[in-house]
């Protein structure tokens, strides 16, 4: 069966409403969901660059610049993808959320009808 992965942070607003939305997809798909806490399971390095290439995006448009973590120790700074991509695999807090992937194609679903794209 596919299905689809969240990459969800409970806490956050925008990612329970893109995590109500690949559920309720899912349900009409006939589809799984999997919720990957990413903060609790971190994606590691290589799984960044998997899903910045589904996503189409540079590292660090997929980076939370406002996040304490980000101006305390990278703002400002000239950092390399592979740089930006290792921040995030070691702070995943900074990891803009929720991310939506489905087979080979991933969404940052925010508005959560993002999630919509996939299909």
């Amino acid at each position: 069966m596919s299905k689809i992965t969240v990459w969800h942070n409970p806490r956050c607003r925008k990612s329970r409403e893109g995590l109500a939305m690949a559920e309720k997809v899912a349900g009409e798909k006939g589809l799984e969901v999997e919720i990957r806490k990413y903060l609790d399971n971190p994606p590691s390095k290589d799984e960044l660059t998997k899903v910045l290439k589904m996503l189409g995006m540079k590292p660090i448009e997929l980076v939370r610049t406002k996040e304490a973590i980000w101006k305390e120790n990278f703002k400002g700074k000239d950092l390399t993808d592979e740089q930006v991509i290792e921040a995030m695999a070691q702070y995943p807090k900074l990891i803009e959320r929720p991310v939506v992937i489905y087979n080979d194609k991933a969404v940052m679903a925010r508005p959560a009808e993002k999630v919509l794209e996939l299909f």
